[in-house]
């Protein structure tokens, strides 16, 4: 079977496909490679957030063929949504495969691992995979066990899309329209995770605060995090971002906080400090058993604030109803 590499670029959420993508690869037969250098097929999956994300795209494809020019290049991703000729004029690109047929990767990967030729039409010209990114339903995802693209620590990405159409802004047009993991299947793969060993799982999503809009019937992120923290033996949960829009109010209501989103749901928290970045989006919970008073995160001189971790991921571990 074949040897892959999967060179990643761009958010946690597209992080989150590049690991269920190697899954389903291993899980097909395939190995990974150590380097892109070594590998038969290199999967890279692109960012188009800025011209620099597409400009560092093209470069790694110019000197991954140069390395390894015998290696078949598939291109996906964001930037092969919005402009797929661009990246199929590439010298060695052989496949490029928008976000509409990013799933289909591992089964085209696998059934053209038996080829010890690039075919005279591929050197030519990239054949070109991509459609109607409004049109997709699902979710990517995986049963994500960890180790993949050298995480440790699992990340899960439970919604995809965007509805906002920010002037800006191109997400919406290379993700789609948003749409969530429904509940049961979050929390099948949290308790997956969770007899595999794992004590902490990050959320992710394009725009996590809309988790469960889509959905028949509709939900909230903080319906998902009540059940996660309710139903699942999951010691430590992060969630990877949430827009400030989607946080409406903060209340002190003595020794406990309260946290109300879009949607009208509340969130208490004894003992805890809520602190929304209005800029960053971020938002942080400790624990509520922590003998640390609440502090008031006001104050730069106050050492035992920490509202967000090194790793830039919010932690809502024991949130409470």
């Amino acid at each position: 079977m074949a040897t892959f590499y999967i060179q990643q670029f761009g958010c946690r959420a597209t992080q989150a496909d590049g690991a269920a993508i190697e899954r389903q690869l291993l899980d097909r037969g395939c190995t990974a490679a150590a380097s892109p250098e070594a590998a038969d097929v290199v999967v890279l999956n692109t960012c188009t957030v800025t011209s620099a994300a597409d400009s560092e795209a093209r470069e790694a494809i110019r000197r991954l063929h140069a390395a390894n020019p015998a290696a078949r290049i598939v291109v996906t991703g964001c930037y092969a949504q919005r402009a797929p000729q661009e990246l199929a004029a590439l010298a060695g690109v052989s496949l490029v495969v928008g976000n509409s047929h990013k799933p289909q990767i591992p089964s085209l990967v696998a059934a053209n691992a038996s080829q010890s030729f690039v075919p005279l039409q591929a050197i030519a010209r990239a054949t070109i995979l991509s459609g109607n990114i409004f049109e997709s339903r699902d979710v990517l995802v995986a049963p994500i066990l960890g180790g993949e693209g050298n995480h440790t620590r699992p990340t899960l990405k439970i919604q995809d899309g965007c509805n906002n159409r920010c002037s800006f802004c191109v997400i919406p047009f290379v993700r789609g329209k948003s749409r969530s993991l429904p509940p049961e299947a979050v929390l099948s793969e949290i308790n997956r995770l969770c007899d595999s060993g794992f004590r902490e799982i990050v959320l992710s999503g394009i725009n996590l605060g809309s988790w469960g809009r889509d959905l028949s019937p509709r939900a909230g992120i903080l319906d998902l995090l009540r059940r996660i923290l309710k139903e699942t033996p999951l010691p430590r949960l992060r969630i990877s971002s949430i827009e400030p829009l989607d946080v409406t109010s903060c209340e002190a209501e003595g020794e406990e906080y309260a946290l109300t989103l879009e949607n009208g749901t509340r969130l208490k928290a004894r003992a805890v400090v809520l602190a929304v970045g209005a800029v960053l989006g971020w938002l942080w919970l400790p624990r509520p058993d922590s003998p640390t008073p609440a502090p008031d995160h006001r104050d730069p001189e106050r050492r035992d604030v920490a509202p967000v971790g090194a790793d830039g991921l919010a932690d809502v571990t024991g949130v409470e109803s």
